[in-house]
């Protein structure tokens, strides 16, 4: 065992869709207001949510904030990606990399004064199976799972039938948290609506739908990452999210001073709160790039070459220049530049409108009397859906001067779940948040591959090896394959930017660009 003591179907894009519809409606350093002093304790920080929670429970959900109410595990270092412990003090990994044992840090309680234990994590883990389709994230994290044992008290064994390098680094987030066992008794649908109750530094006191999630600071809390910058209670006394998904009334809150931090900051309010009372913090978003996604069942779609000049024709550098901001950066593969095993494709992204005429008239798509492309009577016409707009009319404009028309649909999350059942789409706009090249294995691993299909032994290669170089290749293979073959179209990657004001400290980011409160204080 290996010690740490610390430290081309329509079936791939319907994968995507299964394991990611909620991630599509969800970022440049990680960000800290820095030292501005003695951090002092009390206060109530207000924070503006740029969009409704569909579910506060992140087992079930891939979208809800950072409440810092749940802890997992492990916990990943934001800045150096390394995992390091949680509510686990230490672990041990098979050199097969299908068994993982954890050793539960001692002295950790549930805010209801419930102890932690190994067979609470091990009820977590096994409830998360039983919620089938409910838990599509955190599912895919323990597919293949053939036991979860509790042999003693502090000792949790999980195994899995293949190897499954990728599990240590899916226990440091939101999607495996343990919950307290009397949350676990809850009804699924109550958990989202804000009966969870865990080992955080924080309480959820209040939650009213659509309007505001009210936190309290968790006495007594004596446990916490080794990268946290400091110990015991957290500073403030109480958060309250405002849920607040116009960008005019999140950006005038803050300005007038009834917010202290905003999320989502719209690129062109961002001079607004660079500096004047205010600081801009921005991260990354690790994981899949957003990205447009093909629905290879579309008989247009399964045409390579379709795809293939569909990917030259999209101008990413333009995206950023017209829509975007400094702080976001065009995709230069289907990972972000900030995800572990990340590889630059940039020069077989690149724009090459040319190139995209060419391919399509070797195909026989010929400009119409409007331009666009016609085949055997068939128009190059193809539709997209999306929650929320993200270039896409440039995007459309761009795709137009090749001869492919592009029609936008925008839908809520109920009506993408029933479009994704239904496949009716050509193309659908998403990202998926993980700092880990594993999220390509959970979007693409379900779809149905040959053996003989470059993809499927890459993404094989890189959950079965322990070795860092080898994932690291593997996790290239794949990005190339995927690439090059047009089963995604990258456009650019996502950034967290939030607008904090000068008042606040100490706030910063998860490796998941979450927003972390638990060392922030109010001056």
């Amino acid at each position: 065992m290996r010690k740490i003591a610390h430290r081309r179907t329509g079936a791939l894009a319907l994968a995507v869709a299964a394991a990611s519809a909620l991630a599509a409606c969800s970022a440049s350093s990680t960000g800290s207001t820095g030292d501005a002093g003695t951090p002092r304790p009390g206060g109530t920080l207000r924070f503006g949510l740029d969009y409704t929670p569909s579910c506060l429970d992140p087992q079930q959900a891939g979208e809800g904030p950072n409440l810092e109410v749940l802890e997992s595990l492990t916990y990943q270092d934001p800045r150096s990606g390394d995992i390091v412990p949680s509510l686990a003090s230490s672990w041990e990994v098979s050199p097969d990399a299908k068994s993982f044992t954890f050793h539960l840090r001692e002295g950790v309680t549930f805010s209801d004064g419930s102890a932690l234990d190994a067979n609470v994590v091990k009820d977590n883990l096994d409830g998360i199976t039983k919620l089938g389709a409910t838990a599509s994230n955190s599912g895919a994290n323990l597919a293949g799972v053939t036991a979860v044992t509790a042999p003693d008290p502090r000792t949790v064994t999980v195994t899995f039938a293949s190897p499954n390098a990728q599990f240590l680094q899916a226990t440091s987030t939101p999607a495996l948290a343990v919950l307290s066992r009397g949350s676990l008794a809850v009804p699924a649908a109550e958990r989202c609506a804000g009966k969870i109750v865990g080992t955080g530094p924080f309480v959820l006191t209040s939650y009213t739908a659509k309007q505001e999630i009210v936190l309290s600071k968790r006495q007594g809390y004596a446990w916490g990452p080794p990268s946290w910058q400091h110990t015991g209670d957290a500073y403030l006394d109480r958060i309250e999210i405002k849920v607040l998904p116009e960008a005019a009334t999140r950006t005038g809150s803050l300005s007038s001073g009834q917010l202290d931090v905003s999320s989502n900051i719209a690129p062109q309010d961002e001079p607004q709160f660079d500096g004047n009372g205010f600081t801009l913090l921005s991260h990354n978003n690790p994981g899949v790039v957003l990205s447009l996604y093909p629905n290879e069942r579309r008989p247009v779609l399964q045409d390579k070459t379709v795809r293939q000049a569909l990917q030259k024709a999209v101008n990413r550098p333009e995206v950023i220049s017209t829509f975007l901001s400094p702080r976001y950066r065009a995709a230069t593969s289907v990972l972000s530049s900030t995800t572990p095993g990340y590889t630059d494709l940039g020069t077989a992204l690149a724009y090459d409108p040319d190139g995209a005429k060419a391919l399509l008239d070797a195909a026989g798509w010929r400009p119409g009397p409007d331009g666009v492309r016609v085949r055997d009577g068939v128009r190059l016409s193809l539709d997209v859906i999306f929650g929320r707009p993200q270039s896409l009319e440039l995007i459309q404009q761009q795709l137009k001067t090749v001869g492919i028309e592009l029609t936008l649909r925008q839908l809520q999350i109920s009506e993408l779940q029933s479009q994704f059942a239904a496949g009716n789409f050509d193309f659908f706009l998403l990202n998926s948040t993980r700092a880990d090249p594993d999220v390509l294995r959970t979007l693409f691993g379900r779809a149905q591959l040959t053996d003989a299909d470059p993809l499927k032994a890459a993404l094989a290669t890189q959950a079965g090896s322990l070795d860092p170089q080898v994932r690291q290749r593997a996790a290239a293979d794949a990005q190339r394959s995927l690439v090059e073959d047009a089963h995604v179209i990258p456009v650019n990657e996502q950034a967290l930017v939030i607008g904090v004001s000068d008042k606040v400290h100490g706030i910063g980011f998860t490796a998941t660009s979450g927003v972390s409160f638990y060392d922030a204080w109010l001056s």
